[in-house]
């Protein structure tokens, strides 16, 4: 099933690396990648769409926009896109290629996915999947334990296995969870982040104020439910992102 990146703006910039989250365990990458977007200033510069996404426009800031969005930095050098809402499992390998091409094209470094991991008891550790044994190398010295046996589904998981395939940088990072909607697990995620690429960012108002995005998550997803049925059972059957 077709998926396509729809540009609104061009970008300028050398070797960006690129952040993605999408609706999964938690909603840690979706929480993060779009509170990174507004707290850096980025500029939506396009978003993806297709034919089997639901038909949901988002609103923030009196304006009407897709809940698919791609933000540029030329300051920061840096590409973010996430999604509002659950990738339809048939445009997954679709969208996870396109995203590919799209860091190519762009010549990124490197893309970095945030996800959160499932457990009924979360410590307080970063794991990592790693498409080169470089990036690998690169998280372990970054504080990040590799996972050596496992798998891992939705955008993220068949990204990475597509960059492993053609040796482009990529990782993914992942902090345990659980909850529904962990905002201080994202923050914690970011922290991390920002460690690993020199990146400033502020992660108060997620920690701080966790409770209070959490409210303002929970409203949103509620709506986002109602409109569609790929919502119904997100927190009973969570994924990755």
């Amino acid at each position: 099933m077709k998926v396509e990146i729809r540009m609104v703006e061009k970008l300028k910039l050398k070797n960006p690396i690129i952040i993605e989250g999408f609706p999964g365990i938690g909603m840690i990458g979706t929480i993060g990648a779009s509170y990174l977007a507004e707290k850096l200033d980025m500029k939506l510069v396009g978003y993806f769409v297709s034919a089997k996404f639901p038909p949901i426009a988002a609103i923030h800031n009196y304006k009407p926009v897709s809940p698919a969005r791609i933000y540029a930095s030329e300051k920061h050098n840096l590409i973010v896109l996430f999604s509002e809402f659950v990738i339809p499992a048939e445009t997954v390998f679709a969208l996870s290629q396109e995203l590919l091409a799209f860091a190519k094209a762009n010549k990124a470094s490197i893309i970095y996915s945030l996800a959160g991991v499932a457990s009924q008891q979360p410590d307080d550790k970063f794991y990592g999947i790693a498409s080169t044994p470089k990036v690998s190398e690169s998280l372990k010295k970054g504080g990040v334990e590799m996972i050596r046996e496992g798998a891992t589904q939705g955008v993220s998981g068949v990204l990475i296995a597509e960059c492993a395939s053609e040796s482009f940088p990529a990782a993914n990072i992942m902090v345990q969870t659980a909850a529904p909607l962990d905002p201080k697990g994202a923050a914690r995620l970011l922290d991390k982040l920002s460690q690993l690429v020199a990146l400033q960012v502020d992660t108060t108002e997620l920690t701080v104020r966790g409770q209070q995005v959490e409210s303002r998550l929970k409203d949103a997803l509620s709506k986002m439910q109602a409109m569609h049925k790929d919502y119904k059972g997100l927190e009973e059957n969570p994924m990755y992102g």
